[in-house]
């Protein structure tokens, strides 16, 4: 079913809104920023903000996707190593190496995004996308119902508070963190 089309003022509130958002968040961090200086920054009343996002979870989960959305199209329509036409074995330790170098660079917004407590991260739009997308490539390596484990497992290795850990608490560099991930990867795959 096609998303409803939205009325200009909305889409141009709605960029305004996630516009203002990177903005404070980039300069405060996420877990400092309220809705209402979010509305206040966009020039919009906080009902807007509620209206377009519904809550602060689907402010964060907007931001996500569009911080993201170059590397989605990447793995969805790029070259090797993360594009659809990468060997499987070479294309899952890419994706998982992009996505934990990916959350490195934005670790305060997923770190907020997985702290907001509003709903499971495994439920999210984006989770799912990056859950299938990994499935795809294993359920080529290995039995498909294995895969779907598989890729969970996987993908806790990159959930951002891990990352945020082994950076701030363990002090290793995000090269040290890419290849121990990547050693971890290798050792994991079938075949």
């Amino acid at each position: 079913m096609p998303e409803p089309r939205r009325r200009a003022d909305a889409v141009r509130n709605r960029e305004a809104v996630l516009d203002a958002a990177e903005a404070l968040f980039t300069s405060a961090g996420p877990a400092e920023v309220s809705m209402n200086s979010v509305a206040a920054a966009a020039g919009v009343g906080k009902g807007t903000v509620f209206r377009a996002f519904t809550d602060r979870t689907g402010l964060l989960q907007a931001l996500a996707e569009r911080r993201s959305a170059p590397l989605r199209e990447a793995v969805t329509a790029g070259p090797a190593p993360l594009g659809p036409s990468t060997p499987p074995r070479d294309r899952v330790p890419a994706l998982l190496d992009a996505l934990a170098g990916f959350k490195l660079d934005n670790r305060s917004l997923y770190l907020a995004l997985e702290d907001d407590g509003a709903a499971s991260p495994y439920r999210s739009a984006s989770y799912a996308w990056w859950h299938h997308t990994l499935c795809e490539a294993l359920g080529e390596l290995t039995d498909p119902a294995h895969a779907s484990y598989l890729a969970h497992l996987l993908l806790a290795a990159v959930r951002a508070d891990l990352v945020s850990h082994l950076a701030a608490t363990e002090h290793l560099t995000g090269d040290e963190i890419r290849t121990r991930l990547r050693a971890h990867v290798e050792a994991v795959l079938p075949g």
